[in-house]
């Protein structure tokens, strides 16, 4: 347990920064999610639009430290690869 004050602060901050963490990590995957719903749908226009989105949202998690740099390059090139391969996009 936590005895200096300096510690007693440093845990208050790490369970904030945890919370806010995990806030932006879940925003990512649900705009990860409805890009998958899009693929699985068929529909090129949504699914272009929803990539756009999750590219953005990954990239903002990247920028803010949520997640590691090549990380987040890699889902996106993941995603575009799995754009590419739909018909019509």
């Amino acid at each position: 347990m936590a005895n200096t004050p300096g510690a007693k602060k440093a845990v208050r901050k790490i369970a904030r920064r945890t919370e806010v963490n995990t806030a932006r990590r879940s925003r990512v995957r649900t705009f990860l999610r409805k890009f998958e719903e899009a693929l699985t749908s068929g529909d090129a226009t949504a699914a272009k639009d929803a990539f756009v989105k999750a590219q953005s949202e990954l990239m903002r998690a990247v920028s803010k430290g949520v997640v590691h740099r090549n990380t987040g390059s890699r889902k996106v090139s993941r995603l575009a690869a799995q754009l590419k391969k739909l018909p019509a996009a």
